[in-house]
């Protein structure tokens, strides 16, 4: 199979495999309810042009993407904006494991446009840096490999 020679494919599935956990940060950070929270979570996505929810979640969905082993079901808007508002939280969250640090370097990248993976280290927030250093340098060459094909 051709995917298990790519390189990529590695860090790939260590981000998905770290969506739950950045879910759950936010769920665990946020102020409000779930449902309160599923609600920032989508409107956010919308209005700063993340993606494009097809309906709004409510507290259970948050919930259950939060949970180990449902990296799956969440879909990339949902971890985006989680990204996009842990990065502004005044509280600096960081990545608790190598995962969730893939999943935010994923996001990050995704979220903006960067010219060099220095310039994408370089606009981290300074918590960030050295945490996300080597994350954001694999979800470049990710994202690099992914253009040659």
């Amino acid at each position: 199979m051709m995917t298990e020679t790519m390189p990529q494919s590695g860090f790939y599935a260590k981000a998905r495999q770290g969506m739950p956990g950045l879910i759950d940060q936010w769920r665990r950070l946020g102020r409000g309810d779930a449902d309160r929270l599923a609600l920032i979570l989508a409107e956010t996505a919308r209005v700063a042009h993340l993606g494009d929810p097809e309906a709004t979640p409510d507290g259970a969905t948050l919930k259950a993407w939060s949970q180990p082993g449902a990296q799956n079901d969440i879909p990339l808007w949902a971890a985006r904006t989680a990204t996009f508002l842990l990065v502004q939280m005044p509280a600096r969250p960081m990545p608790q494991s190598e995962q969730e640090a893939c999943s935010w370097a994923y996001c990050w990248l995704l979220n903006r446009d960067f010219d060099s993976v220095e310039a994408a280290r370089e606009a981290l927030p300074e918590h960030l840096r050295e945490r996300l250093v080597h994350a954001v340098g694999a979800a470049w060459a990710d994202r690099q490999g992914l253009r040659l094909i």
